[in-house]
C-alpha cells in the first residue's frame, strides 16, 4: 500500500526545491507538498504555522498523512499543537542546515528564535535527518552551547538524547553528464553571498593572475539585487577571462559544469555542498576548504587550509598545468532514501 507523506518545506530555495522534486519524482508515495517562497527568512522560520493555518486544515479535510517529512525551517512543534489531526503523525525532521552553525552576516541581528524553532522541532520529531555529519555534529554541539547560556530549569543530556534519534541522509545527487572541457575553465557555482566568501575568490584569481596562469571563468549562481563588491571587481579586472556571468537555465548550467576543469569553493558555511558535488560528477576537479562538510566528502588532496588562497592557487595551478589527479567518487544517496521510505 502506498504510504501517504506530507512534505512541508518552509523556505523554497533552489537546493530545497531540487531535493523536494527528486523525492516526489523518485520515491513511490502518495505525496502532498506545501512550500513557502525562499525569501523573508526570519518571517518564514517563525511564521510558517500562520502561513499554513488555513491551507493545512483544507488539505487534511479528505486526506490524512501517515508520515510528515518537514524541513528544519518548519516550526513543526507549533503546527502539531495547532492541528490535532497531526498530533500523532510521526515526523521526520530534515536538516538542510542548522541555525546553530550559520554564520551571521553584516547587518543581521542575533536572535535565539531560529535556534528555538529548530530545537523544539527536533524534540517533537520522531527522527532527525541530516544531510552531512558536519551538519549533525554542529547542531548537537550548538544545542549544548545554548543550554549552557540559559539560566536554570534546563533538561540534562538533551544533545545526547537528540543524537540517539539523528540519522545521516545526504541529499540525492543526480550525476551531470560531462562534456568537452574548455581548457583552463574555473567554475564558481555558488550564491554570491557573504557565507560563500566571494572576496576570497577574488583574492584567489588575483594570485593566479600574478602567477601568469592561463584561465577562464564561468560565474554562475544566484546573485542578489545589490551586487557584491567582489563580483563587481571580478567583472572589471577579469572581463577578458569571463565566458559566462549569469544565473542560467538548468540546461546551460549543466553545460558549464561539464565544460569546467576546476570547481572552487571559498565558503565559510556549507552543510551539503550540492553545487560542488554536481560539478565533480561532471568531471570538474574540486578545490575546497579543509573544513565544513567537505572533509567527509573529498580526500585531503582536494582540500586546502581554510582561507589560504596561496594553497588554493597552487592546487589550481597544478590542475591547469595538466597535473591531473583522479577525481573523487560522488556517491548518490538514492538507495538510502529508498530504504528510508521502506522503514519510515
Amino acid at each position: 500500500m502506498t504510504k501517504k507523506i506530507l512534505l512541508l518545506s518552509a523556505y523554497r530555495s533552489d537546493s530545497h526545491a531540487s531535493w523536494a522534486k527528486w523525492l516526489t519524482q523518485n520515491l513511490a508515495a502518495d505525496w502532498r507538498v506545501l512550500e513557502l517562497p525562499g525569501r523573508y527568512y526570519r518571517w518564514r522560520i517563525r511564521g510558517n504555522p500562520l502561513s499554513w493555518l488555513d491551507e493545512l486544515p483544507e488539505l487534511l479535510h479528505d486526506w490524512q498523512p501517515e508520515r510528515i517529512l518537514a524541513t528544519s525551517m518548519v516550526d513543526i512543534a507549533t503546527i502539531k499543537g495547532l492541528l490535532p489531526q497531526l498530533a500523532a503523525v510521526p515526523v521526520s525532521y530534515y536538516f538542510h542546515e542548522n541555525q546553530f552553525a550559520y554564520p551571521q552576516g553584516e547587518g543581521q541581528h542575533n536572535s535565539v528564535d531560529p535556534l528555538m524553532v529548530q530545537l523544539y522541532g527536533a524534540l517533537a520529531a520522531d527522527e532527525c535527518l541530516f544531510n552531512s555529519d558536519f551538519n549533525r555534529q554542529t547542531f548537537l554541539t550548538g544545542v549544548d552551547a545554548l543550554l549552557k547560556k540559559l539560566p536554570d530549569c534546563k533538561p540534562a543530556g538533551l544533545a545526547a538524547r537528540l543524537g540517539q534519534k539523528s540519522v545521516l541522509l545526504p541529499v540525492p545527487v543526480n550525476a551531470v553528464a560531462g562534456g568537452e572541457k574548455i581548457p583552463g575553465l574555473i567554475l564558481w557555482s555558488h550564491r554570491w553571498e557573504y557565507d560563500k566568501k566571494p572576496e576570497l575568490f577574488l583574492q584567489l584569481l588575483q594570485l593566479l593572475k600574478a602567477q601568469n596562469a592561463d584561465f577562464k571563468l564561468a560565474l554562475l549562481g544566484a546573485r542578489a539585487q545589490k551586487i557584491p563588491a567582489a563580483l563587481t571587481h571580478i567583472r572589471k579586472e577579469f572581463s577578458a577571462q569571463i565566458l559566462v556571468d549569469a544565473m542560467v537555465s538548468r540546461a546551460d548550467y549543466e553545460y558549464w559544469l561539464g565544460a569546467a576543469e576546476v570547481v572552487v569553493s571559498t565558503a565559510i558555511h556549507e552543510f551539503q555542498g550540492l553545487s560542488v558535488h554536481e560539478a565533480v560528477s561532471a568531471g570538474a576537479v574540486p578545490v575546497v576548504p579543509d573544513d565544513l562538510c567537505y572533509r567527509e566528502q573529498y580526500p585531503a588532496s582536494f582540500r586546502y587550509t581554510p582561507g589560504d588562497m596561496n594553497a588554493a592557487a597552487q592546487m589550481i595551478g597544478g590542475v591547469l598545468a595538466e597535473q591531473f589527479r583522479p577525481l573523487p567518487e560522488v556517491k548518490s544517496s538514492a538507495d538510502t532514501w529508498q530504504q528510508w521510505l521502506c522503514y519510515c
